[in-house]
């Protein structure tokens, strides 16, 4: 009996393959067309998050005299990080095996063609993933320093970030050889790399610019938050290629984190919004959005390793810690965080990572977290976001105060209250 039924398994099989019901194992460096498809869309998605995601986001939540100052920053970015990415980011941050950075040995994307593979896709297709990480991590930075900053300054301090602060930091967690990753610090899609970063940079660099004009005594209030619920929207839909996509192959994997992504997301928003109605007695728009933002920021390191239930309870966290951020903690502290780049991005960013250490489940990611007994995770955790806070904020200082040295950081005073639009590009909102 048993040897009739492996016959009849086998020959079961056997048809399968003929008929193209089964895929045979591919080799690590052999092509996936499902996997090279997911991520080439993924690619789409997080570039939609910056161009324009992040663009109208933020270019609604400044005054009008700003709005294409705003959105200029995030587009230029865009192009810049392009540029830097291929010429040098990407050697630093995947070539060779060091502890610290990677070497140089594909500057300009030397010796990528057609045939390269990285895993089951074509490395140039990973290359443009990632490269889409470090345009959105500068772009976001932008919105600390909103409505002051020097457009030429700006440019030069972000090119000089992301190749000296970004790219390291990216080959810790993500690069062969990385110390961060090596340790076993877990981080999915990019809450060290991407938003504790940049939200601890956007901290630094706003103070070193100092407040805006008037902050604190006259009315700053965004001029269109139709735009930004636009591109609030815009970032949550594109978020599922920066989470879902970071899995690097369309699989049961991808499709969890693509589901504790929605959760932890709506928890978040919802989390926000009662803790606003409950406080200031309505419901914002601003609010709703800040709150679903803060989740997007919160799972993205735990994506690949939790379940809905961890979802749940780290979206809910998220939202209530950044919305004390942003409520309470920046006006206790007095800094002008002007669009809350490290109240959502910076704490929610270490909420996520920490909580990793937490709901992490082994049989998601591989790796146990403190519910399945494995406390030590959260000194991991804990030991990755500190490095990252340490390095990024002494480095961010350096770089902002050298660029000032030499270029000055700020626009003149009458430029600023002029509004940036006209005084640094000759252009208005009609």
């Amino acid at each position: 009996m048993s040897k009739f039924l492996w016959r009849l398994s086998a020959t079961a099989a056997t048809v399968a393959a003929v008929l193209g019901l089964a895929e045979p194992a591919l080799a690590a460096d052999e092509l996936n067309s499902g996997d090279t498809a997911w991520m080439l869309t993924s690619s789409l998605l997080v570039l939609l998050m910056t161009v324009p995601g992040v663009a109208l986001f933020y270019g609604g939540m400044v005054r009008k005299k700003n709005v294409l100052a705003t959105i200029m920053q995030s587009f230029a970015v865009c192009c810049m990080a392009t540029i830097i990415w291929m010429v040098i980011g990407y050697s630093l941050a995947f070539s060779g095996e060091g502890p610290l950075v990677g070497d140089l040995g594909q500057l300009f994307l030397a010796g990528m063609g057609v045939d390269s593979m990285s895993g089951t896709i074509p490395e140039s297709v990973f290359m443009m993933f990632q490269m889409t990480f470090a345009i959105i991590t500068p772009a976001l930075i932008t919105g600390a320093v909103a409505e002051r900053i020097k457009f030429s300054s700006l440019m030069v301090f972000l090119a000089l970030w992301l190749v000296l602060v970004y790219s390291p930091i990216c080959h810790w967690v993500w690069g062969g050889g990385g110390f961060l990753g090596g340790a076993g610090v877990l981080d999915f899609a990019g809450g060290t790399v991407v938003h504790i970063n940049s939200g601890v940079a956007a901290l630094v660099l706003c103070l070193v610019l100092g407040k805006r004009v008037g902050f604190g005594r006259e009315n700053l209030s965004p001029h269109n938050l139709t735009l930004t619920m636009i591109g609030a929207s815009l970032l949550w839909v594109g978020w599922f290629g920066f989470n879902a996509g970071s899995e690097l192959a369309a699989d049961a994997k991808a499709g969890m984190a693509m589901a504790v992504t929605q959760i932890a997301t709506a928890a978040a928003a919802l989390a926000w919004m009662f803790a606003e109605w409950m406080t200031r007695g309505k419901p914002s728009v601003l609010g709703i959005a800040s709150g679903a933002v803060s989740g997007l920021v919160a799972v993205t390191p735990a994506a690949g390793f939790v379940l809905p239930g961890g979802a749940l309870a780290l979206g809910l966290i998220a939202g209530l810690g950044c919305f004390f951020a942003v409520t309470w903690l920046k006006h206790k502290l007095g800094y002008d965080d002007a669009l809350d780049v490290f109240g959502v991005h910076g704490i929610g960013g270490i909420i996520g990572a920490v909580l990793t250490g937490v709901f992490a489940v082994e049989a998601v990611g591989g790796t146990p977290g403190l519910l399945e007994g494995n406390g030590a995770q959260i000194g991991l955790q804990l030991y990755g976001v500190g490095v990252t806070i340490a390095y990024s904020a002494v480095a961010t200082f350096i770089l902002a105060k050298g660029v000032g040295a030499v270029m000055g950081l700020r626009v003149e005073e009458d430029e600023e209250r002029e509004g940036l639009d006209i005084s640094l590009h000759g252009e208005s909102v009609a």
